[in-house]
């Protein structure tokens, strides 16, 4: 099979959120012989990674693109168009075989690209973009312009006829059921890490240590977060808070909050740390938090950290996502709280104070790895394209 994989994340190096799915889905198609031809944002070394992978690079090198560059969204929102004319240049010369794109943006072009080629199109959607929105303040996204963002966001499967949808959660497949699609076409694959960097715990953890790694958008770092890190820096001022990510300005305004109110709080970002790198810095780590607002987005997610986290062994508080709390809410080990800073900070402090038994850690360590192991969800995500094709 000539497969075009497009995508609006610069491939190599994974730079969080769901880029790191793109670099295992490409091993297994390759592994299984197809050939890969990726249209993306430029990135560093592209050629040697192209030979490493086996793959062809189409690189779009009109603007930057990443999840930090200045003037995103309306960046986002060009991009689709671009890429589009980049498949279609492209397709001059080469016939696909078919289409499968990541993350929403690259959906609008890839429903466009169906017409244009006349070839299968699978849309991979690994979160609900415009629904982490809701979380904005109105000022910054008007409700009447979100609910139109939203609605168009869930209409792409539909809209475009793509022949499968792949999704992180159940939630996310249901809310595509709801506007028309075929159910029988929507299949949820979640989202996975690699066992071989994120192996469970066996040294020694720093004590009373509070972490939390990803991209640190304004999502993630709201009013509960803020709450919660105050609450338990005035209780337990000896516990030392992690942030494993990039410093960015949602960053940056919660320390500011935090500091205001608890001003010997233990705050430490790293900045950016390499996917490779990120089990390590966890290892510090006795508890895991995800303390996201509640929001579409939130819920329809399969949140990376959670999966990393029990992967590790790290006990976990996170507020009640629907996405990923249909596959651990039976866990001991994790915990989900409520929507509320103070109640999460409560619930914090006694899994701090009472640790679930380490068996229960291990058992779920062992499920993660074999249900969510990146080899695992692409296989499912390959056959899937592969059926489509035949």
């Amino acid at each position: 099979m000539r497969l075009a994989l497009l995508t609006h994340e610069p491939f190599y190096p994974p730079s969080g959120g769901g880029s790191a799915e793109a670099v295992y889905l490409v091993g297994e198609l390759t592994r299984r012989s197809h050939e890969v031809h990726l249209f993306c944002p430029d990135f560093p070394d592209r050629n040697a990674v192209a030979k490493r992978f086996d793959i062809t690079v189409h690189p779009f090198t009109g603007w930057e693109m990443n999840r930090h560059t200045r003037l995103r969204s309306l960046k986002y929102l060009a991009y689709p168009g671009a890429l589009r004319r980049l498949v279609r240049r492209a397709a001059r010369d080469i016939s696909f075989d078919a289409i499968l794109s990541q993350h929403a943006i690259s959906a609008v072009a890839a429903g466009r690209l169906k017409a244009d080629l006349g070839v299968p199109v699978v849309m991979n959607f690994l979160d609900f973009l415009t629904g982490f929105m809701e979380s904005w303040p109105a000022w910054a996204m008007p409700r009447f312009v979100l609910r139109r963002l939203m609605a168009y966001e869930l209409s792409l499967p539909k809209r475009h006829d793509a022949d499968a949808v792949l999704t992180v959660s159940d939630e996310l497949s249901r809310r595509f059921a709801e506007t028309g699609y075929d159910p029988d076409q929507l299949q949820t694959i979640h989202y996975g890490y690699d066992a071989e960097l994120f192996q469970l715990l066996t040294a020694h953890r720093s004590p009373l240590t509070v972490a939390m790694h990803g991209s640190f958008d304004t999502h993630h770092l709201g009013p509960i977060a803020v709450r919660t890190i105050t609450d338990i820096a005035l209780a337990k001022p000896e516990t030392h808070f992690l942030f494993i990510g990039r410093e960015t300005d949602a960053v940056k305004k919660m320390a500011k909050r935090v500091l205001a109110a608890a001003p010997s709080a233990k705050l430490e970002c790293t900045g950016f740390i390499p996917y490779g790198e990120v089990a390590g810095r966890l290892g510090q780590a006795t508890v895991g938090i995800i303390p996201y607002e509640s929001s579409s987005g939130a819920h329809c997610a399969f949140v990376a950290k959670l999966v990393e986290y029990a992967a590790l062994g790290l006990p976990v508080v996170s507020t009640p996502l629907a996405g990923v709390k249909s596959f651990f809410g039976e866990e001991p080990s994790v915990h989900f709280s409520a929507f509320d800073g103070e109640q999460f900070a409560n619930d914090v402090i006694d899994l701090l104070d009472n640790p679930p038994p380490r068996a229960e850690s291990e058992r779920l360590a062992r499920r993660v790895a074999a249900k969510l192991d990146w080899p695992v969800i692409c296989a499912r995500a390959v056959n899937q394209l592969e059926a489509i094709v035949s």
